[in-house]
This record gives structure tokens, C-alpha cells and sequence, in this order.
């Protein structure tokens, strides 16, 4: 099968054809045809699989037909974070070069002021974050009135970040009359429940099981003790295997430490985590994708998303808090039908956190002892280890916490269960993932995969 085959405008198939693209991944070919009939939609698929294409070409050639008006734009994409949604606004710039779409990027730490201008312009294609889309809502900048399609992409991370309540809401602001498009890589009950609430006898599409990971990917567990953590990475990462890395921490304090630990051991690494302004976290990104660094050390706020093409190896320095996020990190290598490696270092501490990413992905890790590495019971050294305080909320349940890859010290008022802060959650788009000026123009710094 082709593009041609899922009855995409000529206009478009031209565009695609000039992105190098041939052949639609399963997803698309899934995906294109209902959506061009109008039908809801659920799409249950993992970062990499070229979801983003899904929704954005067909949508290309539905808003081709019909006019836009002055603060009613005429198709909304939600999006958890600002780098995801710069990146669905740059592929609608790449795909619809032969078409006359106007598009505005509502997303913090861009100047509120262009954004409202544009709005009043009249958009065919409105690409936000919930945050800064209620925000100009509640200031009368914006009526959904006009909206007659709605895509709520990356439902599970909405999740995760506190969004549902504010989802929920703007979809109570949109006709009832609509065609709506929901994706996401799992499928837990809020979302299902999400799902049968605002869509109407949708189409579902799985194009993998649930929380699976790639195939292609090599997975590896190593017993180290925190004390020996950096001596282990240094050598693994010295291998000639490993042409490109990206190594994940929980914390941002260890991020900025381990990148200055490699440097000093003469490594080429860069960092990116949530205190950067968007403007160096897209400097850094840009550095790793031209080849000037070739690790990127990161903390969660990259683990989703984000397509950097070539990665070899992921290193989680960090056994990650939640599942999710090991899948989701891991799918950094191993995209577009290539193969890549993922280590997981495991102090004693994580025996409960590795338990519980085999249980989500169905897999058993393999686990490699290196030489001189030290024995799975060794502890911890002292300084290495995090606060006591910490390690015990890590040991509560995670249906009672929200997410800490960016935030591992809270007040009380913080730990509130997050259906209880909806307002304060929503303001979670700035503290995780979208923290930082920035006034450029929207980054060329991802690509989507249009090819298995």
C-alpha cells in the first residue's frame, strides 16, 4: 500500500512524495481512510509509529474546503506538552506547503499578544496546550463555537499531568456536532471513560498491544550500586557500539551533574531538562540531532515525543519511578525499523520499580553482569542515595501520586491527588514541561516517521 491508496488530494500525495515518503506506517494506513470519512476515532499506538501523520494529512485535505473566521478556529489539536506541539504545528507547515491553511500555536512562553492577533486573523487549524488554551478562553480571546474537529493527542501523558479535568471542560465548550480523534499509547480506565463520554461510536485502531515495547530493541538490566553508577556509564558508554546515546535521570540535579561529570572525562554530551529556558533546551536538541555532542543527558521531559533520528543506546541512569516512563524512554532507539540497545541500571532500592516495568510490558529483562561490576546487594553509597523522605513517598502507591520525574520534593498541598487540583495541574505545563521564554519561531527540530 501507498499514500495514493488511502484517497489523499493530489496536493498532499505532492508534499509527501517531496518529505522522501512512500508508504504510510500501519497506523496511517489505519487511520487516514476513517478520518477522511468523518469517523470518530481512537488510535492506540506508541510514540515512533507515525501517529502525528495520521491525523495531520487527512485533516490537511478536511479543512481544505470551508473558510475561517475571526477567533473561531475550525479544528483544535490538544497536546500535553509545547515541544509536541511545535512539532505537529511544523509538520502541518511541511505537508500543507500546497495548501492555503492558516495555523496559530497557542503554547506558553510565547508572546500572548502575537497569539491573540493571529486568532483574531481566523485560524483553520488551532494547535495548544490546555493551559494556555484556557487561558485566552477565560479572557474572551477564543469561541470553539466554530470547532467541528477536535484531536486530543498523547491522552495517557494528559493524564499523567493532571489534564483530564481542563480536556474535559473544553470539550463541554465545542459543538456536540463534531468528529474527534483521540490517540494515545495506553489505555487506562480514565482515558477509556474519557473516551466514551465525548466520542461517538468510534472507530479503534491498535496497531500494538498496550505499554509493549519495540521489538527492536535490545533490553538490559545492570546490578550497580549508586557509588559505582558513573565508572559504569563512562565504560559502557566508551564501547564503539554506542554511536549516540541518551542517558535519563529522575532528576534534574543529577542531570546538570552527570553531564559535567562526562565532560570532564572528555565525552561530547549536552543536557536538557524542565529549568531551561525552551530556547537552550531547543539549542541543545539542535546540537545532539546535528552531531556537534553525541550523548544527550536528559531528565523525563524528553522521553516522550521526541524523534531524534540514529539513537543507539538509551540509558535509563535512573530505573525510572513509573512504567510508563520506561517505555516511553527506551522508544528513543529502535524507531523507523531500526534496531537499538536500552540499559537500566538497578540499585537494590529499584527491585520494586524494575517489578513493576516487567509487569506493565509483559517482558522479563535480561540481565548482564559486567566484570568488575559490584554485587546486586551492595548498598548504596550515602551520597548518592536520595533523602529518606523521598525514598518513602516512592514507596507509596502510584495511584495516589502524581508524577515526579521533574519535581522529587513537594509540600503537602502539592501531593494532593490530582483530581482534586485540576486548576493547579493545569499550571503543570509550565512547571514540567513547559517552563522558559521563548519567542522564536516554531523549531525544526523534530521530524515525524512516515516509514516503518
Amino acid at each position: 500500500m501507498n499514500f495514493a491508496d488511502l484517497g489523499l488530494s493530489d496536493e498532499l500525495l505532492r508534499a509527501v512524495t517531496e518529505a522522501g515518503y512512500t508508504e504510510p506506517t500501519p497506523i496511517q494506513a489505519s487511520a487516514i481512510p476513517p478520518v477522511l470519512m468523518m469517523r470518530d476515532l481512537i488510535g492506540i499506538a506508541q510514540t515512533g509509529t507515525g501517529k502525528t501523520a495520521g491525523f495531520v494529512l487527512p485533516m490537511i485535505d478536511i479543512l481544505a474546503h470551508g473558510r475561517s473566521r475571526a477567533r473561531m478556529p475550525r479544528s483544535l489539536i490538544l497536546e500535553p506538552t509545547r515541544e509536541l506541539a511545535a512539532q505537529v504545528a511544523e509538520n502541518f507547515e511541511k505537508y500543507g506547503k500546497y495548501h492555503k491553511l492558516s495555523m496559530a500555536l497557542l503554547i506558553g512562553g510565547v508572546s500572548m499578544g502575537d497569539q491573540i492577533k493571529a486568532l483574531e486573523k481566523g485560524v483553520d487549524v488551532l494547535i495548544a496546550t490546555p493551559g494556555r488554551l484556557m487561558d485566552l478562553f477565560s479572557r474572551g480571546n477564543i469561541l470553539l463555537t466554530g470547532c467541528n474537529l477536535l484531536v486530543i493527542d498523547e491522552a495517557d501523558r494528559m493524564l499523567d499531568m493532571g489534564f483530564i479535568p481542563d480536556i474535559e471542560e473544553i470539550c463541554t465548550k465545542l459543538p456536540k456536532q463534531r468528529q474527534t480523534l483521540l490517540f494515545s499509547a495506553t489505555m487506562p480506565p480514565p482515558i477509556k471513560k474519557l473516551a466514551d463520554k465525548f466520542l461517538e461510536n468510534p472507530k479503534t485502531i491498535e496497531v500494538a498491544r498496550p505499554a509493549t515495547t519495540n521489538t527492536n530493541i535490545t533490553q538490559r538490566v545492570v546490578h550497580v550500586s549508586a557509588a559505582k553508577k558513573r565508572d559504569v556509564l563512562r565504560r559502557l558508554l566508551s564501547s564503539d557500539e554506542v554511536r549516540t546515546a541518551i542517558v535519563f535521570s529522575n532528576r534534574k540535579t543529577t542531570v546538570r551533574e552527570l553531564n559535567k561529570s562526562l565532560q570532564r572525562a572528555g565525552f561530547r554530551s549536552a543536557e536538557i531538562h524542565g529549568d531551561m529556558e525552551q530556547s537552550a533546551r531547543i539549542a541543545e536538541l539542535d546540537r545532539f540531532k546535528n552531531g556537534d555532542v553525541n550523548i544527550l543527558v536528559a531528565s523525563d521531559v524528553a522521553a516522550r515525543g521526541l524523534d531524534v533520528k540514529g539513537v543507539s543506546h538509551v540509558f535509563n541512569y535512573d530505573a525510572p519511578w513509573h512504567p510508563d516512563d520506561y517505555v516511553h524512554r527506551i522508544g528513543r532507539t529502535g524507531r523507523g525499523g531500526a534496531t537499538g540497545t536500552a540499559y537500566t541500571f538497578v540499585t537494590p532500592d529499584d527491585a520494586e520499580n524494575i517489578a513493576n516495568i516487567e509487569k506493565l510490558t509483559g517482558q522479563k529483562i535480561q540481565v548482564v553482569q559486567l566484570d568488575d561490576a559490584p554485587a546486586a546487594e551492595a548498598k548504596p553509597a550515602p551520597e548518592e542515595r536520595a533523602p529518606r523522605t523521598e525514598r518513602s513517598r516512592d514507596r507509596r502507591s502510584r495511584e495516589d501520586r502524581t508524577p515526579r520525574s521533574e519535581e522529587p520534593r513537594r509540600t503537602r498541598e502539592e501531593r494532593a491527588p490530582r483530581h482534586e487540583e485540576p486548576r493547579r495541574r493545569r499550571e503543570a505545563e509550565d512547571a514540567v514541561a513547559d517552563d522558559g521564554g521563548w519567542n522564536g519561531p516554531i523549531p525544526a527540530f523534530l521530524d515525524v516517521r512516515l516509514t516503518a
